[in-house]
């Protein structure tokens, strides 16, 4: 049974035991491309869905595209080029939401996260969101302004601040040039409305456009496609204080009850020890990853080489450490099944499987593997069958060696065999070189304690 933190808890919990659960995963806002950063949390609603499903539970998954509210209007926003380009070729705001969700959709698939079975976008969703609202305003958690503007009462849900720890007693106003918006009632209400004549707007019953604000998105969607009980929802830990808070608030306002279960979040990701932002040059992208030579799939197993919910310092020396493990367990793996079948090593996966049950404790998973690569004792057709046993949820493809013959380009194999003699002989220098002359015909050596290896 799997375990998990709750982050409204405080506290590991057991997820139910269920023939089917069901699980939202705030998307993505597509106005930019989504770095490694924002990638890990994707991660995190994967594992917790291939775990589940190795335990025989169906699960339903619906993940929202945020293609409207805090959107590309101008050139400023988002990728500039690409922003500019579309807007000098008189495309669409939406026309620039539809690429970045194409791309996001490249490196999910990049990454072997498997897709959603809801993927609802927001622009497609606008009347369930007036429909919520609608029915807040109808049970006094929300009123309207003059302008059409509409406000969720943060009084009137007396539980706010289980998530993040943010009590509505306690939250001072924002400290905004403007100071506090003239039109809310109390200072910590927030948007569910917002009018507007801008590009993407729309009509509503209580009179003039807008658009809706972001946090009514999730609740609308989510309630939709999942119904009133949700068993998980996951999200980034930024996400915890205000979008969780206030998406809670109005759900549980909206169905009279608790709608969400289990809320479990993933910690930040810093590259180099800080956080990813564009204002600090730092931005990664796994198009970058993949421009390096590395195999995107390294993103994932660094990932997964530490908790979850742990904050993480990725760099590209873990980067490139984590791609040649990848790529010698996939040819240990091609090897091993060249032996004669057999049996699981029942040990060494019920420990992994234990891992993975113990509020995902990947790293622990992944270490039961290693151990298991060095053990003389296991034949090698049963570290074959454990293996990919276990990559059904490590989503590493782990059996994409098998079977490939590899052919050197023209010329490399002298090149290798010089290289091991200019390394045999301490000659770094000319090794280094030689590494160099073989990167240009498409051969990447890694060096290891049994000699080099190359791709």
């Amino acid at each position: 049974m799997l375990r998990i933190y709750d982050t409204r808890t405080r506290q590991v919990e057991d997820i139910p035991q269920a023939r089917a659960l069901r699980m939202y995963t705030c998307g993505p806002t597509v106005y930019r491309y989504a770095h490694v950063g924002n990638l890990r949390s994707y991660l995190l609603s994967d594992l917790i869905r291939r775990i589940l499903e190795r335990q025989r539970v169906r699960m339903v998954v619906c993940q929202n595209i945020t293609d409207v509210g805090h959107l590309v209007d101008d050139a400023e926003v988002g990728e500039d080029k690409i922003v500019a380009q579309a807007r000098e070729e008189g495309r669409s705001t939406l026309d620039i939401a539809r690429f970045y969700e194409d791309a996001f959709r490249r490196d999910t698939a990049a990454l072997n996260l498997r897709p959603p079975e809801h993927t609802p976008r927001a622009t497609e969703a606008i009347d369930l969101m007036i429909e919520l609202i609608a029915k807040l305003i109808e049970k006094g958690h929300a009123y309207t302004v003059p302008d059409g503007s509409v406000f969720f009462a943060a009084e009137t849900f007396p539980s706010y601040g289980e998530i993040s720890g943010n009590r509505l007693d306690a939250l001072k106003p924002g400290h905004r040039v403007e100071g506090v918006d003239p039109r809310k009632r109390f200072h910590a209400d927030w948007a569910l409305w917002k009018h507007s004549h801008r590009e993407l707007a729309w009509d509503t019953p209580w009179g003039g456009r807008g658009f809706p604000g972001w946090h009514v998105e999730c609740s609308a969607m989510s309630l939709r496609y999942l119904g009133e009980h949700i068993d998980i929802h996951t999200g980034g830990i930024d996400l915890r204080f205000p979008h969780h808070e206030d998406e809670r608030a109005q759900s549980d306002s909206a169905a009279g009850h608790e709608v969400v279960r289990r809320w479990v979040h993933g910690e930040h990701l810093l590259f180099d020890g800080r956080k990813m932002a564009k204002s600090t040059g730092n931005v990664v992208l796994l198009a970058d990853v993949a421009d390096e030579g590395l195999d995107p799939l390294a993103v994932r197993l660094a990932f997964m080489e530490h908790r979850y919910r742990h904050q993480m310092n990725l760099n590209w020396d873990t980067l490139r450490a984590a791609d040649r493990t990848l790529r010698r367990w996939r040819a240990r793996v091609a090897e091993w099944a060249e032996s004669p079948s057999a049996p699981l090593d029942q040990t060494a996966v019920r420990q992994a499987e234990a891992a993975f049950d113990d509020d995902i404790d990947t790293p622990a998973a992944l270490r039961v593997l290693r151990e298991l690569e060095r053990d003389e004792s296991v034949a090698p057709g049963s570290k074959f069958e454990s293996f990919l046993h276990l990559d059904h949820v490590l989503g590493l493809d782990l059996s994409s060696d098998i079977g490939r013959v590899r052919v050197l380009p023209a010329g490399a194999a002298e090149l290798l065999e010089q290289r091991a003699r200019a390394r045999q002989e301490c000659d770094w220098a000319a090794a280094d070189r030689l590494r160099d002359d073989l990167a240009a015909l498409g051969v990447k050596v890694a060096d290891t304690p049994d000699g080099q290896t190359w791709t």
